[in-house]
């Protein structure tokens, strides 16, 4: 089993938004999206989407898109993001699996899975202007992920999700967040959210040795990224 990452797929089947209108970038975007994954991930890869994977607001709006995800091949893993109205409760989010048969789909909240050589963990994270008190939740959160993890299978590596990047905009690290990656011996840090150069945030750099790597689906193409021990 390979292990990739994208996120901010900003899925629109049932909703009206164009992702054209933020720029030209964007077009034909779903068809690149299924195009570049049926190329690269096969039924026994594993992919992990940090986050904005629809703009439904409501789960059941967003019914077609994850059957779009379901029909693509491999495992995934799916945690939240800021523009994830949709989101509920995993309860009721796996009940709405199931009810669909939506069998490829598992969501990282407070929890962690086994893909391939890594173990996925997952929190949303936060920017500047995010209140402290939830920041502290998210920190919250991702220290309940890291110790599932660890219960899980605690002689792999980690695999962490974030949709906000572990960054500020000028590139200085959230030490709230990057002192639990050292903690819990985090191996790679995928995120999303970033859509522009002028963000600061490393793209693919190696930082007091753990990788963190932009997989907003814009920036890389279109498509996913191969995460594996480096």
């Amino acid at each position: 089993m390979a292990v990739f990452a994208l996120s901010d797929l900003h899925l629109t089947f049932q909703v009206e938004k164009p992702m054209d209108i933020f720029g030209t970038g964007w077009q034909d975007y779903v068809q690149r999206i299924s195009e570049n994954w049926r190329q690269t991930i096969t039924p026994q890869d594993a992919v992990c989407i940090p986050g904005d994977v629809s703009w439904a607001t409501y789960l059941d709006q967003a019914k077609e898109d994850f059957a779009f995800i379901d029909a693509l091949p491999g495992i995934k893993y799916i945690s939240k993001g800021n523009h994830d109205y949709w989101w509920e409760t995993v309860t009721k989010m796996n009940a709405f699996l199931r009810e669909n048969g939506f069998d490829s789909i598992r969501f990282v909240h407070n929890s962690a899975f086994e893909a391939g050589e890594f173990v996925v963990c997952a929190a949303k994270g936060f920017d500047r202007d995010t209140s402290q008190r939830l920041k502290d939740r998210e920190c919250i959160r991702l220290e309940n992920s890291l110790q599932a993890g660890k219960r899980l299978s605690p002689e792999k590596p980690v695999l962490v999700m974030l949709h906000y990047p572990p960054f500020y905009k000028n590139g200085e690290e959230i030490t709230e967040l990057t002192s639990l990656f050292s903690a819990y011996g985090v191996h790679t840090c995928v995120y999303g959210h970033i859509h522009n150069d002028g963000h600061g945030c490393p793209v693919r750099e190696k930082r007091n040795g753990i990788w963190y790597k932009l997989v907003s689906c814009d920036r890389v193409g279109f498509l996913p990224v191969r995460v594996a021990l480096e």
